[in-house]
């Protein structure tokens, strides 16, 4: 029996969630050949956003200008590719140069985190830099300001993950949309192939993921990342990144 994803039970209380599917992913999948004969209506991520384990935790959230969220990405393929989000750029905070930074978690599977890094120049968009992080359960990961971000599940096994980002982050999903998706595509082989709607890409380094983390800021792997909201000082860095990353 398929195992249901319209809900999810944090606490004492139950989140809907916002359900991807395939139709919204058409510019960003690598075979478009397998598009011709699949259905669209097919879900394929699941974003819980805003959760809190109680109305006093909420509270404090939104005090704090953060939100936590909860992605849960069965195992599927897209034609050749592992499933995957469909990736975006985060925004600037007011008064800074840098964009905001996340922090992920794996709750449950495994993901591979692609992370590049965009420059403009008189409307002439150029990748500088391309990483991949490989993570497992309790593996935390920081994306870093500027970098846009894909997720990959690359495992037969649900990718459960969570996340701390500022409250006040929209993603921004255009500049991938219209490159056709990141700068490489993850085959089901294991095989990255560089997206050749980008004119000149670097090659992906690959970083385990505490090499992520800004210097200073430690990260245990034992408790769960949704209890960093006792130690509200561990996640300033995703509200003021000129702190942390300049």
């Amino acid at each position: 029996m398929k195992e249901q994803w319209n809900e999810l039970k944090f606490g004492n209380r139950t989140f809907c969630p916002e359900v991807r599917t395939l139709e919204e992913m058409t510019e960003v999948i690598f075979n478009k050949h397998f598009l011709a004969n699949a259905n669209m209506d097919t879900e394929l991520y699941y974003m819980f956003r805003d959760v809190s384990k109680d109305e006093a935790d909420e509270n404090r959230i939104t005090e704090l200008g953060l939100r936590y969220d909860v992605t849960i990405i069965p195992s599927s393929t897209l034609g050749v590719e592992f499933v995957k989000t469909v990736g975006h750029y985060h925004p600037c905070p007011p008064d800074s140069k840098l964009t905001y930074p996340e922090i992920y978690e794996v709750l449950e599977g495994e993901a591979h985190y692609l992370l590049q890094k965009r420059e403009e120049t008189q409307g002439v968009e150029r990748i500088t830099d391309v990483i991949v992080v490989k993570a497992r359960k309790g593996d935390k990961v920081i994306l870093p300001p500027d970098y846009g971000h894909v997720t990959i599940n690359p495992s037969e096994a649900t990718l459960r993950m969570a996340n701390w980002v500022a409250r006040a982050f929209s993603a921004i999903y255009e500049p991938i949309k219209k490159s056709g998706g990141a700068a490489y595509f993850e085959l089901t082989t294991g095989e990255f192939i560089k997206n050749d709607q980008y004119e000149d890409v670097p090659d992906i380094r690959f970083l385990k993921p505490e090499d992520t983390w800004p210097k200073d800021l430690e990260l245990g792997k034992c408790s769960e990342m949704y209890e960093l909201l006792k130690e509200p000082e561990t996640l300033e860095f995703l509200i003021n990144p000129d702190r942390w990353f300049t």
